[in-house]
């Protein structure tokens, strides 16, 4: 009976310190503003769970987050269009410091929207 008392407490416990932490979602939107850059890509890794770039804007770096492959491809991106060295414009929820998650971008005049819903 009292290991079955500690059992019970300790997951209680855990519980109440999950509920409480302050998390955030890898995934989440967090209600940033929209903001809009202009830069050359530095270096590139798309995959899963979504694709990340790193962007020169005028000296500084960016992180910018792209969406997953299945997302960049519906949006019309190809292989090579998100490749260093490409200039792109891109539109997307300012996240952090220096990090965007990407809504929309435009390489050359070519415009790919990666989330329809949230333009």
């Amino acid at each position: 009976m009292p290991r079955q008392k500690s059992v019970y407490w300790g997951a209680l416990l855990c519980a109440l310190l999950l509920a409480f932490s302050p998390v955030q979602a890898h995934h989440g939107w967090i209600g940033g503003e929209t903001i809009e850059l202009s830069g050359t890509i530095t270096s590139v890794r798309l995959g899963n769970p979504h694709g990340e770039l790193t962007l020169d804007v005028e000296g500084e770096e960016w992180t910018v987050e792209v969406g997953q492959p299945w997302r960049n491809e519906r949006a019309g991106l190809e292989e090579g269009d998100l490749a260093e060295g490409v200039t792109l414009r891109v539109s997307g929820e300012h996240a952090d410091e220096r990090l965007l998650k990407a809504e929309q971008l435009w390489i050359d005049e070519e415009h790919y929207v990666l989330y329809p819903g949230r333009i």
